[in-house]
């Protein structure tokens, strides 16, 4: 019986033993495995330093030349704001750029009242716009009733001043005759055309006060004195 239970103290050791052994071997192997686990993340931790190194480098050059362009833009809102002070420039002359013309249709405001000597008549007078001085170098006004040639006003070379310097209160007259028949022919109107001359392209269309009987009109020269424009065949 002790013989036995010897045996089985000795058979427990050596199992025991054996167990020792092979966890001692397990655990050498596991420590080597770690170490080559560490081993080989030290080149990977090295590789994704250096990968993020690059990244930065890459994110500083954008954003270096996106500081070079917007100097660009910077210096081009300079130069528009240039451009801008040129045209206020420009623009602050407008007014004055007509001193010392010759007067244009478009220079002018008109005005048409209804006079009662000789026979009827209409008086227009002519004023320069705000901020306009021109001079009325043409003499007689070219001006018709419609667009037919029987409409065109023939002059009769009443009063005249040449030139006639327009500018602020400063106004020039001249007379229309729609009628110098006795006949009772004649086509209606309520507006008449009138021109500086017969080649400007700017003519102006101006409303009667009244309906006009027109057959063969005439009109007088410009003048600063309304008593001469009132217009009578000679």
């Amino acid at each position: 019986m002790r013989s036995r239970l010897a045996a089985r103290s000795a058979r427990l050791v050596l199992a025991a033993a054996a167990v020792t052994a092979l966890a001692a071997t397990t655990t050498a192997c596991n420590n080597d495995d770690t170490a080559d686990a560490g081993s080989s993340a030290t080149p990977s931790a090295v590789a994704s330093a250096g990968s993020g190194g690059s990244d930065s480098s890459s994110s500083d050059s954008p954003s270096t030349s996106g500081s070079s362009t917007g100097g660009s833009n910077s210096h081009d809102s300079t130069d528009k704001s240039d451009s801008g002070d040129d045209s206020k420039s420009g623009s602050g002359d407008g007014g004055k750029s007509g001193y010392g013309q010759s007067c244009g249709t478009n220079d002018l405001d008109f005005t048409v009242t209804s006079e009662s000597q000789a026979g009827g008549y209409y008086l227009v007078t002519a004023k320069a716009k705000s901020g306009i001085t021109c001079y009325l170098d043409v003499n007689t006004p070219s001006v018709s009733f419609g667009s037919g040639a029987d409409g065109v006003a023939s002059p009769v070379g009443q009063g005249g001043e040449d030139p006639i310097k327009l500018t602020g209160s400063a106004v020039a007259y001249t007379g229309i005759s729609p009628k110098t028949t006795k006949s009772n022919a004649g086509k209606q109107f309520e507006n008449v055309i009138i021109a500086i001359s017969d080649n400007d392209p700017n003519p102006a269309e101006l409303k009667l006060p009244d309906t006009a009987n027109v057959d063969k009109p005439i009109v007088t020269n410009w003048s600063t004195n309304r008593a001469e424009t009132v217009p009578v065949i000679v």
